[in-house]
């Protein structure tokens, strides 16, 4: 089945393209050919073009005229392959050969399954737990990949038509087989980084020496300019020049004048979170130079070595302060500890230890003898926390009761400073009575000592006497004499009644973050919800008046406290420290941030730094049972093959893989990225005429035209077309002499475009007409599809029950619930589905709406009864899931069936419900997830639903070809099961009982 590959590549091309079309995506690529039909003249590709969840995705066939796609009558498939007679196909339902979970037996665990295209009928050919993927037909005999063998690696098998019978073929014990591609005779297959050759007839197989003649362009370093991977800022002790971290580099770079220093220029290193000491004279950072993150510092011009400060680390390092005196590091890290070291004598000391989460936000006092930290409890809300370095202890500086964080002190010793969720105002919801907290936040500040006067004491103006008149050579002796008697600042602490003088500051409340005081003048940055970038202000305290200084994301004060460095729209600028409001002019010359890139040390760099994260965080210290180190020491010899950026990423993927865990995921980074076009799409499915070649109008996707995001562009006022329309031209241009329609509508997303339509392949009777293209189309096929539910269930039930479909557990998922749930409250049932539900975190608040119980009845005057409380569905509930319901989407099924809500119908779900928050830094912008966050039964004895997922009440897996030709069988079961429960638990509110005769 020879056939150009060029031919194959340019006709998927043509086909609309949707985000997320990444080969290094997860999700794997939108578009990706599958393979060939015996015809030798039609490829079979897999998209996701026409459904709205990620792991779905439909097989079309396309010739090598390229023409418009035209979808197998499947519901779904990934990879495929024909009988030699092209009139069955064996297939994978499922696609997920880019996920990095390897042994996998969750709900989307899939089988070969062989398609009878004439008779519609499909057989399941492995029928095992494992992972059954990729067949591969020659004549009477498939073979396809499994990691059903007892080392649950994957190896080739082959399964006999004729005998029914199933065998392995190889026998790989240390790294899976990966993507098998048939030729005439062979497969070829990659294991270990190493290609080889199966032959089908000998059934033997062997390495294919394999040498590439090309230049490695995309493996080459070279002098780079890095100042877009800024991660962290500074500025130096006297504001003269500012400090950067980018790409695991440490820069220097003058406000004005001079050269920008490159300190570290070190590819095979990560050098990050760096500070100025403020004495002037170090640079202190975290480095893994020796293959851990310690803490080093250096001069700060570089005229001289590193010195590393701490060893022996075994975890993964927050960010470092120093102490004003210079002489004190401090850092915290994941094993929630709160430490600092002495430079000189590398002593270290451990301030505080955590139980509840990390500590992730200090400071130390002006005179070095104490430490404020935020500490999040355990039982009550985050408090903010002194330590004396004097008495080695702490004590609580805010009670449990209001949320505090962010502390720093004043210049001058006299307040600690804090951020704290003290203003309460209800937003109260438009959908039902129900409430939420916004902007709960304002700057405080705690006078440390009683001596102190508040800054906001009560006032009187009173008439001054004034003394015997100096004169003004006295009062200039006398100045001069002051300012060399300027003491240092000395800390005065009084525990006793300090939570008694905590002062809050008169402005907004909003959500708060960086405060400092310098002088009189308070600083801090505000984004709110009514902000719609951040912003600095200050609040003068012998004024008592705000000012807002500009839109600006962050700053840091140098330590002389004249100087401020501050980012705005990704640029820096070194400003005097504020006192009114700032136009930001001259930002820093960035141009000279420069290194000399060797890509090969930084993916090593990169890849032990990914496995020291996973180390470090992976929720299970054992590691599910997997020997790390071992993982470690088996793929990092691949690494010195790599020559990009998305080679490593696939190393990566393979090595988290083997932890069998769901939200593993690694991407991103420096690495080639093709220029997107997007193609216009009319919202509507076309075929050709096959005698006069113009395009006919199969379907029209009904939208929301009123909402830009769910336009369909046949549907908009004064288009009028119809189903069975024929679009003769686009721009003039006429389609029967196009190759494919969508040639014509590249590049023209949102733009103007004239169409000729007409009832009939004719030009007479045709008009012409104006739309704008849309980029994609998934939402409207989503929103009809669930309209189409809506409407089958309320034919089947009379109206009585409602239906929803939730798409995920983000904002989208929770949007798509609230409009179709209040709409159908007085419903005598519900249908809720998460078939195919991608995750987020919202599962909660869906959950609490459905547990809601009738207390009472409310009834005013002349007004129908209603339920108390309101928002509740008051009648019998069931729930659809399937293998897609995955994350968060396990999550809502589990709650539905431990709040015995209602029956679970459809499939066991995916399964992957362990946590994940965002990404540490990595040098070259590419991220890590790494599962944190898990879960277990309520009584103690085992981790629930990951690797498994949640098991339906009733099993229903829908026919293929019935799915494809509209008939839902899972919901079809949930109607027949909801409209049974209906007969002995349909509730109907009684009437009012008299009215009191008092």
């Amino acid at each position: 089945m020879s056939c150009p590959q060029r031919a194959a590549y340019r006709s998927v091309s043509l086909t609309p393209q949707l985000g997320r079309d990444d080969v290094a995506d997860r999700m794997g690529p939108n578009n990706i050919v599958m393979t060939w039909k015996h015809d030798n003249n039609t490829i079979i590709f897999r998209s996701r073009m026409r459904d709205f969840n990620s792991f779905k995705g439909q097989l079309f066939s396309v010739t090598l005229a390229g023409d418009i796609p035209e979808q197998l009558p499947l519901p779904r498939g990934g990879f495929c392959s024909f009988s030699p007679d092209d009139k069955q196909m064996a297939y994978n339902q499922i696609f997920r050969e880019f996920r990095t979970w390897k042994r996998y037996r969750g709900g989307m665990a899939d089988d070969v399954w062989i398609y009878d295209f004439a008779g519609k009928k499909t057989e399941n050919i492995t029928n095992n737990p494992a992972q059954d993927i990729i067949p591969m037909w020659f004549g009477n005999k498939i073979y396809f990949l499994s990691d059903r063998d007892e080392n649950k690696k994957m190896n080739l098998y082959v399964y006999d038509l004729t005998t029914k019978q199933t065998k392995k073929l190889t026998n790989f014990v240390d790294f899976d087989i990966k993507f098998p591609s048939p030729g005439k005779k062979n497969i070829v297959f990659e294991n270990g980084g190493f290609i080889y050759r199966f032959d089908i007839n000998n059934e033997k197989y062997d390495q294919v020496q394999i040498q590439i003649a090309e230049d490695m362009a995309s493996g080459r370093g070279g002098i780079i300019k890095v100042s877009d991977k800024i991660n962290s800022y500074e500025i130096s002790p006297d504001g003269k020049r500012a400090l950067f971290c980018a790409r695991g580099e440490i820069f220097t770079v003058p406000a004005k004048h001079g050269a920008v220093r490159n300190l570290t220029q070190s590819s095979n290193i990560h050098e990050r979170n760096a500070k100025w000491s403020p004495d002037g004279k170090w640079i202190a950072y975290l480095s893994d130079e020796h293959g851990e993150f310690e803490i080093y510092i250096i001069p700060q011009d570089g005229s001289g070595p590193a010195q590393q400060i701490t060893t022996g680390a075994e975890t993964y390092k927050y960010i470092i302060r120093w102490s004003p005196d210079s002489k004190k590091l401090l850092w915290s890290d994941k094993m929630l500890r709160l430490r600092y070291v002495d430079i000189t004598t590398k002593k270290i000391t451990e301030v505080a230890k955590a139980k509840a989460w990390e500590f992730r936000q200090y400071a130390w006092s002006p005179d070095s003898k104490w430490i404020s930290y935020a500490k999040i409890e355990l039982s009550e809300m985050t408090k903010i926390y002194l330590y004396s370095l004097e008495q080695k202890s702490s004590f609580a500086v805010t009670d449990g009761w209001y949320d505090s964080s962010r502390p720093s002190f004043s210049s001058d010793g006299k307040y600690l400073l804090f951020v704290s969720g003290r203003d309460f105002h209800p937003l109260y919801s438009q959908v039902e009575w129900n409430y939420a907290y916004q902007d709960m936040s304002r700057p405080y500040l705690v006078t440390l000592s009683k001596k102190v006067d508040s800054p906001f004491k009560p006032q009187s103006d009173e008439v001054e006497i004034k003394k015997k008149e100096q004169t003004k050579k006295q009062e200039k002796k006398k100045d001069e004499k002051k300012k060399e008697e300027k003491k240092p600042v000395v800390v005065q602490v009084d525990q006793d009644g300090i939570q008694d003088r905590i002062v809050g500051i008169p402005v907004q409340a909003s959500n708060y973050s960086a405060p400092n005081i310098v002088g009189d003048k308070f600083y801090y940055i505000r984004k709110g919800s009514k902000d719609k970038k951040p912003s600095l202000l200050f609040y003068d305290l012998k004024e008592k008046k705000e000012t807002n200084v500009g839109q600006i994301n962050g700053y840091e004060i140098s330590a002389d406290q004249k100087k401020m460095l501050v980012s705005s729209n990704k640029s820096y600028y070194i400003i005097d420290v504020p006192k009114a409001k700032v136009e930001l002019k001259e930002k820093l010359d960035l141009s000279g941030m420069e290194m000399t890139l060797n890509r090969h040390q930084e993916w090593v760099q990169i890849f032990n730094e990914c496995w020291r994260q996973m180390r470090d965080f992976f929720y299970a210290p054992n590691m599910n049972g997997v020997n790390w180190k071992a993982m470690h020491d088996k793929f990092r010899p691949l690494v010195d093959y790599v020559n990009d950026r998305n080679d490593l990423t696939y190393i990566l993927g393979e090595m988290v893989g083997n932890l069998n865990i769901g939200h593993a995921y690694v991407g991103g980074g420096d690495r080639p990225q093709a220029k997107r076009i997007k193609t216009g799409l009319l919202g509507a499915e076309l075929v050709r005429d096959p005698q006069t070649k113009y395009y006919r109008i199969t379907k029209i996707l009904k939208g929301e035209n009123w909402s830009k995001s769910m336009r369909s562009p046949l549907t908009e006022i004064g288009v009028n077309a119809k189903v069975g329309d024929y679009i003769l031209a686009v721009d003039g241009k006429p389609t029967n002499k196009m190759r494919n329609i969508y040639e014509q509508l590249l590049d023209k997303v949102d733009k103007q475009v004239k169409l000729k339509l007409s009832a009939t392949p004719a030009e007479k009777g045709s008009r012409e007409v104006i739309v704008k293209p849309i980029g994609d189309e998934h939402k409207l096929y989503y929103y009809n599809w669930v309209e189409n539910n809506i409407k089958k269930v309320t034919e089947a039930t009379g109206g009585k029950v409602g239906y929803i479909h939730v798409p995920d557990m983000g904002v989208d998922g929770l949007n798509e619930f609230v409009k179709h749930f209040y709409p159908q409250v007085r419903k005598k049932a519900l249908i809720i589905d998460v078939r195919g539900n991608g995750g987020g975190n919202v599962s909660p608040m869906l959950i609490e709406r459905l547990r809601r119980k009738i207390a009472m009845i409310d009834k005013p005057r002349n007004v129908a009864p209603s339920t108390d409380p309101g928002g509740m569905i008051y009648g019998p509930k069931v729930c659809l899931l399937d293998e897609f319901s995955a994350s968060d989407g396990d999550i809502f099924p589990y709650r539905f069936k431990k709040y015995k809500l209602g029956k679970l119908i459809g499939k066991r779900s995916w399964g992957g419900v362990v946590g994940i928050r965002g990404s540490l830094p990595l040098v070259d912008g590419g991220y890590m997830m790494k599962p944190e966050f898990a879960s277990y039964s309520v009584d103690g004895k085992k981790w629930i639903i990951e690797g498994h997922g949640v098991d339906p009440d009733i099993v229903v897996d829908n026919d293929p070809a019935k799915e494809y030709a509209g008939i839902d069988q899972q919901l079809n079961k949930a109607i027949e099961v909801i409209k049974e429960e209906l007969k002995t638990q349909e509730k109907t509110l009684p009437p009012p009982p008299p009215y009191p005769v008092k």
